[in-house]
């Protein structure tokens, strides 16, 4: 399969999962995840998994994968901050990039968003308007702000994005308090913006409410925190119960446990069972 565009895998009417990886076991789980639920997805690395794996290193075997299965799967730079970091991934294969400039003031986003459409020439790009509250790798904020539908909307009018991730009540990393999104902010949003919308910090959210997003516009949703957690329990779980020192004894189990999250998270986008039809509406 060639690696699937961003702006034709946000065409439908479903969300499709985007799923952080950060080694060869977890870009497996990914895709093993998907060819079982017959569902396009994303693989997407920050720029911290990246420097942990090796930029070069990880797009090589993400895309050598990509190439091996049937679905249709992206690889997308997920927050990226450093300009330096999207001519990197541009110039080693990746599908899409996303910039985050949402912790800047409104005017310095749209400068940094600009110069990150420049790097990467033609490569679809996600952006941020309004800012997620809590922490996940080199993003942290103490405070959410909401998305407004004007700035949405003049914000997209500068920066003509692919797709456009919002600050609806969601939060980064695992939140303890159970989360509200705001659905009528949504609505207002997605009449507004002709972009697909984008969900971050979906850890804390109900799959309800995931699902109802999905209905009023959300077209790509991020998941790392559960699969970081189903892995690194798993792990833990086969240390403590089998003394071989072969790490794949381990691993394994990990990576099994990472695929059936994977699993659970694609039924609830809906995207299961859409891999050969997808792009298609």
């Amino acid at each position: 399969m060639t690696l699937a565009n961003l702006r034709t895998l946000l065409k439908n009417d479903y969300a499709v999962p985007a799923f952080n990886a950060y080694n060869s076991e977890t870009i497996q789980a990914i895709i093993q995840a998907g060819e079982e639920t017959q569902s396009p997805l994303i693989i997407q690395a920050s720029e911290s998994a990246l420097e942990y794996a090796g930029l070069e290193e990880f797009a090589a075997y993400a895309l050598k994968a990509i190439s091996k299965t049937k679905i249709p799967v992206g690889l997308h730079l997920d927050h990226g901050k450093n300009l330096e970091t999207v001519k990197k991934c541009f110039k080693n294969g990746f599908s899409s990039i996303m910039l985050d400039g949402s912790s800047k003031p409104f005017e310095e986003n749209v400068k940094i968003s600009l110069q990150a459409k420049k790097a990467a020439p033609g490569l679809p790009i996600e952006l941020e308007i309004g800012a997620l509250a809590g922490k996940e790798d080199y993003v942290e904020e103490k405070e959410a702000k909401y998305t407004s539908p004007e700035d949405a909307l003049r914000f997209y009018k500068l920066t003509k994005p692919d797709a456009l991730a919002v600050s609806i009540g969601n939060s980064h990393g695992w939140s303890e308090k159970k989360l509200k999104l705001n659905f009528q902010l949504l609505k207002e949003i997605n009449e507004e913006i002709p972009a697909p919308l984008v969900l971050h910090g979906s850890s804390g959210v109900s799959d309800e409410q995931i699902k109802k997003a999905v209905k009023l516009g959300i077209r790509k949703i991020n998941m790392d925190t559960q699969l970081r957690k189903s892995f690194t329990l798993a792990l833990k779980k086969s240390l403590n119960e089998n003394p071989d020192i072969n790490p794949r004894t381990h691993l394994t189990k990990a990576r099994e446990a990472m695929k059936k999250t994977c699993i659970d998270r694609i039924k609830v986008c809906g995207s299961n069972g859409k891999a050969k039809t997808q792009g298609k509406k």
